[in-house]
């Protein structure tokens, strides 16, 4: 069973068809669209700022979810993966957007729709990520520019794979 819990009166809400796996923690002031998963080990916590996150959102293993008190809320917007062991922290997330393996985006970031962050890239803080780009390495830089529809192509299936992922768990209940 998810670790759903309230913090300073704040109680996580989740849209329709959301899938939460058995070890995910979801924390605070945390509000979910619809068809959003989150995976094993991931943590959402909303303790200290509030948590948006869109329809369509895969928040995958080991990931972390977070904000800084009173200055930096996340905003997550729709059909957005955040791949394993990625920090996504106080920073705000365009649509049609992919967050690469072990990836960090740090406070006051803000990462431009249908864009790619790579995986193992630390976007810094207050950093501006450029709509239909990709960005990579320590700290990231623009690596190309790339079709915005060969892109939302590419994150919309990685996004309704994710949906069917969670449809293949939620059966086993």
């Amino acid at each position: 069973m998810p670790l759903i819990k309230t913090v300073r009166g704040h109680q996580p809400r989740f849209g329709k068809d959301c899938y939460l796996a058995d070890n995910a923690s979801i924390i605070g002031d945390v509000i979910m669209g619809d068809q959003c998963s989150v995976w094993f080990n991931a943590v959402v916590r909303g303790d200290v700022n509030y948590i948006r996150i869109g329809n369509k959102v895969n928040i995958q293993d080991g990931a972390v979810i977070h904000c800084t008190f009173e200055t930096a809320p996340t905003i997550i917007g729709n059909n957005v993966s955040v791949a394993h062991n990625a920090i996504v922290h106080g920073c705000k997330v365009g649509d049609n957007v992919l967050i690469g393996m072990h990836a960090v985006v740090m406070d006051n970031a803000v990462i431009g729709e249908n864009s790619i962050i790579a995986a193992g890239a630390v976007v810094l803080e207050n950093t501006i990520i450029e709509p239909g780009s990709v960005y990579g390495g320590i700290p990231a830089k623009k690596l190309k520019d790339i079709n915005q529809e060969l892109t939302a192509g590419f994150l919309n299936r990685i996004s309704e794979n994710y949906i069917k992922y969670a449809g293949w768990y939620k059966k086993e209940k």
